[in-house]
């Protein structure tokens, strides 16, 4: 998997069998109006398929639906210079290749739901916005956009990040990945500003696995991405503190979330993608049932 840049065989691999969305589909029932067909693309569910109109037609076409409500999916992904951070025991994997894959298999589900989703990335600074729409070509767009994202520079600045909030008016679902190296920081506050706007906030903290338990090489130089100066050297009497330190943090951005009822899980970029991905899911489902 880490070897191709085809995001869409990856999303076929990862969510074969899967067997849940990102809530419950809303299709049936009142407030269901027939709208429009369009042309079958793969990807549509078989049920919504016309049968009668693909005999008289010889062709397949879906049927399309207005509802009285969506759920809107947003999409965020960092990608700062630290992302960049690779695995040490699995070649081709860094944060950000974890991050937008997984972020890509959440659009994908959305799209399969019918669901409008977007995407904002932070990067060198700024906020590149995918705004949000429903479909196949959607998910090509905002697929698009994950695959050129690139690891550089810092976070966006707290006002940019608020200019940025134009797209939270209507209830959303946003789904955030992220290192959380710096917290609090601009995006933590625009994620719990989200949060206390009532919106539905579940992260995903993305670390390696020399990082949790601090298998870096001894005596080797580490430079900060995201600092213009500062290297960085560990010795084996610097571990057991380096991992104290680390610990502490991860467990404040989480003491965090739980404080503001954010959905919030931790990975390991090593661990399995489908593994990450559902329990992800799973654990934000369960809050959604209390």
């Amino acid at each position: 998997m880490a070897r191709t840049k085809d995001l869409e065989l990856v999303i076929r691999h990862v969510l074969a069998g899967l067997g849940h969305g990102i809530h419950a589909g809303r299709e049936r029932g009142a407030g269901v109006e027939f709208s429009e067909y369009r042309a079958y693309a793969p990807g549509d569910e078989w049920r919504r398929v016309d049968w009668k109109l693909l005999a008289r037609a010889d062709r397949y076409f879906v049927r399309e639906a207005e509802r009285d409500s969506h759920v809107a999916v947003w999409l965020w992904l960092d990608a700062t210079a630290s992302m960049s951070e690779p695995s040490r025991e699995i070649n081709g994997i860094d944060k950000l290749w974890f991050a937008r894959t997984v972020l890509a298999c959440v659009a994908a589900i959305a799209q399969r739901q019918s669901d409008a989703f977007g995407l904002l990335v932070c990067t060198d600074g700024k906020v590149e916005f995918t705004p949000a729409s429903r479909g196949p070509r959607q998910l090509q767009r905002v697929l698009a956009a994950l695959a050129k994202a690139e690891p550089r520079g810092q976070l966006p600045s707290a006002e940019t990040l608020r200019a940025s909030l134009h797209f939270a008016r209507a209830p959303s679902m946003i789904f955030a990945a992220s290192d959380f190296l710096d917290w609090p920081s601009p995006l933590s506050e625009a994620l719990l500003r989200l949060r206390n706007m009532r919106h539905d906030v579940r992260l995903l903290t993305l670390r390696t696995q020399a990082e949790v338990d601090a298998s870096f090489k001894s005596g080797a130089g580490y430079r900060d991405p995201e600092q213009v100066d500062g290297l960085h050297r560990m010795s084996n009497a610097d571990r057991e503190s380096y991992k104290q330190q680390s610990r502490a943090h991860f467990d404040s951005v989480a003491g965090s979330c739980r404080k503001n009822n954010i959905v919030h899980y931790e990975a390991r970029i090593e661990q399995p993608l489908s593994g990450v991905l559902r329990s992800w899911l799973q654990l934000a489902g369960a809050r959604a049932t209390k």
